[in-house]
């Protein structure tokens, strides 16, 4: 895993031997186990890492109003239960623009007021709630609504 593995040195002598992987690959997920002597003594830690993904099609940049599905999955071991997405912090709203199926979402023609915060939210049979957040760009126009705009000669436009 080298080179996105490390441990903070200075944090040892203060109890922490924390790992830090960056950046996290969806490979990275399962069970980890360090060992600590100090001393005479031995301390163990586990950690299970899970990993949730969010995944474009087509993949960035999206471009306005083409059709875009983003995906939400994660190597949790339960069966899912509900998906939810919500859209800068508000439930996705089932509207014309939306369509939702377990896991992903449905942009069908994606505007520029349709970038920013995404965040999927899954719970699982076992009441587990996971949840990853994507920051949506699209490529589009993002001007006046009437085509026609009218400078001054001798202006900047």
């Amino acid at each position: 895993m080298k080179p996105r593995v490390s441990l903070q040195d200075s944090s040892l002598r203060n109890g922490n031997f924390s790992l830090r992987i960056d950046p996290v690959r969806s490979e990275d997920a399962g069970l980890y186990e360090a060992w600590v002597k100090y001393s005479m003594e031995l301390h163990t830690c586990h950690v299970e890492l899970g990993i949730i993904t969010v995944t474009l099609n087509p993949p960035s940049p999206v471009v306005e109003n083409e059709l875009l599905s983003m995906s939400c999955n994660s190597s949790h071991r339960a069966s899912l239960v509900e998906t939810c997405w919500f859209h800068n912090r508000h439930l996705d709203p089932t509207s014309r623009t939306f369509c939702s199926v377990p896991g992903a979402v449905f942009v069908l023609r994606p505007a520029m007021s349709d970038a920013g915060s995404w965040r999927c939210q899954l719970r699982y049979s076992d009441n587990e709630i996971i949840s990853a957040t994507y920051n949506l760009q699209i490529l589009g126009f993002d001007g006046p609504a009437n085509p026609v705009v009218y400078a001054a000669a001798g202006s900047a436009a």
